[in-house]
């Protein structure tokens, strides 16, 4: 059974979001199931700070022993920080998906977008 914090929210695409800050900056990484399917990630590509992303549009990938699968912006916004750790220790996204291993801070375009996400209840039932 994969672990699903309820305090995140997630997308089809085995993403989770952190709750908006006072800023409108939420937080991004891959779901738990996501990291299990993929078995032991061995690179990461993200976009540098400062680039505007689309909701549902490929903006990265991760690539690990079995395959390269796509990250998909799960919200508009800017990037305001990727996580340089994955840089020197992909694996990160493997032992600490919701903690040491998330990708991307974005800035949100609107945050009322955050909640048409998935709750942790609707994310389980997709994922069985």
């Amino acid at each position: 059974m994969s672990e699903i914090p309820a305090d995140l929210k997630y997308t089809a695409e085995h993403e989770w979001v952190s709750a908006p800050n006072d800023e409108g900056v939420v937080r991004v990484g891959i779901t738990d199931f996501a990291q299990d399917a993929l078995g032991d990630i061995v690179y990461v590509q993200m976009p540098e700070a400062g680039t505007a992303i689309t909701g549902n549009d490929v903006v990265g990938e991760v690539e690990s022993t079995k395959s390269v699968s796509d990250i998909y912006a799960p919200l508009s916004g800017e990037v305001v920080a990727r996580n340089e750790d994955l840089d020197a220790d992909p694996a990160l996204l493997n032992s600490a998906p919701y903690a040491g291993g998330w990708l991307l801070e974005v800035k949100l375009s609107d945050v009322a977008d955050f909640e048409g996400l998935l709750s942790a209840e609707d994310y389980q039932q997709q994922v069985g």
